[in-house]
């Protein structure tokens, strides 16, 4: 087996992968050589585009976490039923697109969709900007989330993974939005979802992704390209539906791992950006004698570097010579006997 994590964290600025899914051309080159991809939604999440790859494990954030600990396992899956919650603060017409999508996600691409259920109460997300530049964000009501989520799980308990609609605010950092739109801002919305799907996850211990449900921005000319997924339509959860489809299910106990279960020390690589190395997953496979690939060209608006945290790897400029790395690895060719 060849494993290989992609990591690109959330709200970061990231220039590959920190946009609406323009991370998925590193993914499908990577599933070519792999036999399991192992990444978080953000980075193949494309709004209306997805592109479903039968070798990637779609893992929410805190699992991934988890999972490089070595506290989880992941379990690959042929299908999911999905569960969808939607926030009772999005108005009427808004609802209605979005369950819409959820119709069309059954009839067109035959996806297992039991219920959809609305919170008691409004989430009341809030937005927020640290001083790094990097995004996060606030949940008023988690207490309704959780809830709300108990209820669809008791009342359908073939749900294994669950999507969640929250209304996030419309244009709450203009000079924020235009810059993400124009290909060289962060995006405001990441990390106030990373904390919806993480909320889920660690309670309930199931896949979880979120999809923002906003109303359509004005059109523009002047949209980056990969930002311009984000511009089709009223909804992001086309792609989220799918990926929670095959997203690989949580296996919390080692005693029922099974054989086919994807343990963290089954990881051959990982592949991040140079100069964003302080995530948990990231520093719990420091820990093991694993390939690290730090990419520079993916430079995000932080600043921790692999050799500041005594984490040894590889160097390259782009991703694609990241991939040839790997390839050179899958075949057991030290890569620099292939330079001169």
């Amino acid at each position: 087996m060849f494993n290989v994590v992609v990591l690109i964290p959330t709200g970061v600025g990231a220039p590959i992968g920190g946009f609406a899914g323009d991370g998925l051309p590193i993914v499908r080159a990577l599933a070519g050589i792999a036999d399991w991809v192992i990444t978080h939604p953000n980075v193949v999440n494309g709004a209306s585009l997805y592109y479903p790859l039968p070798n990637l494990l779609y893992t929410e954030g805190y699992a991934l976490n988890q999972f490089a600990r070595g506290r989880w396992g992941l379990r690959p899956v042929q299908h999911n039923p999905i569960g969808v919650i939607f926030d009772r603060a999005i108005e009427p017409d808004l609802l209605l697109r979005h369950q819409q999508v959820v119709e069309a996600a059954r009839a067109t691409l035959g996806l297992s969709i039991p219920q959809t259920i609305v919170t008691d109460l409004p989430l009341e997300v809030e937005l927020r900007q640290g001083s790094s530049g990097a995004t996060w964000g606030t949940i008023g009501r988690p207490d309704s989330l959780l809830s709300t989520c108990a209820r669809l799980l008791e009342a359908n308990p073939e749900i294994s993974a669950v999507a969640v609609v929250a209304r996030f605010p419309d244009d709450s950092d203009p000079e924020l939005l235009q810059q993400y739109r124009s290909g060289v801002g962060v995006d405001a919305l990441a990390g106030a979802e990373a904390v919806i799907s993480h909320l889920i996850t660690r309670e309930f211990e199931l896949p979880c992704a979120h999809a923002p449900a906003l109303k359509p921005l004005p059109l523009s000319d002047q949209v980056d390209p990969r930002a311009c997924a984000e511009e089709l339509g009223y909804t992001f959860l086309p792609s989220v539906l799918v990926g929670l489809s095959r997203a690989p299910q949580i296996v919390s106990n080692p005693s029922y791992l099974l054989p086919q279960d994807l343990r963290s020390g089954q990881v051959n690589a990982v592949i991040a950006p140079y100069n964003c190395c302080g995530s948990p997953a990231l520093l719990a496979w420091a820990e093991q004698k694993i390939e690290f690939i730090f990419v520079k060209q993916n430079q995000t608006i932080l600043d921790v570097l692999p050799q500041d945290l005594g984490i040894k790897g590889r160097v390259v400029d782009n991703y694609l010579e990241a991939i040839g790395i790997l390839v050179a690895l899958k075949g057991g060719v030290e890569p620099s006997s292939l330079l001169r």
